[in-house]
C-alpha cells in the first residue's frame, strides 16, 4: 500500500490531469442514451471527483486548496454546459461532486496518516 501511496503522490499532476480530462471527456460527450453501467449516476460522480482530489490531496503542493476550488468550479462549468452537448446538466450532481471532493481529501488525510507518515 505504502509503494502504491508514494507512487501516486510523485505523480500526482499527471494523475488529476488525466482524470480530468477523462471526467471532461465523459461529461461532455453527447449520448443518445446512458451506458448501463452498475451503480447511479450520483455514485459515479461521487467517486470520479473524489479520484480526483485524492492525488493532490496525498501529496499537498503550494496551493492545494485553490485546486481543489478549482475542480469544483469545473464540475459546475460541465453542469452548465452539458444541456448544450445533448446531456443533462443538474444542480444536484454539482452537490454530489463537492461531496466527492470532500471524501477524497479525507480518504487522503487517512491514508497519509495510516501508510505514510511514520
Amino acid at each position: 500500500m505504502q509503494l502504491l501511496l508514494n507512487f501516486i503522490r510523485r505523480h500526482w499532476l499527471i494523475i488529476a490531469a488525466l482524470n480530468l480530462a477523462l471526467i471532461t471527456v465523459l461529461s461532455l460527450t453527447p449520448l443518445a442514451e446512458l451506458p448501463t453501467v452498475p451503480g447511479t449516476d450520483k455514485t459515479h460522480h461521487f467517486i470520479a471527483y473524489g479520484a480526483l482530489i485524492f492525488s493532490v490531496a496525498l501529496r499537498r503542493p503550494k496551493h492545494w486548496l485553490w485546486i481543489v476550488v478549482l475542480f469544483f468550479c469545473w464540475s459546475g462549468a460541465i453542469e452548465l454546459l452539458q444541456p448544450y452537448v445533448n446531456r443533462y446538466g443538474e444542480w444536484l450532481d454539482l452537490l454530489v461532486n463537492g461531496m466527492g471532493l470532500l471524501c477524497g481529501i479525507t480518504l487522503a488525510f487517512v491514508a497519509d496518516k495510516l501508510f505514510l507518515t511514520k
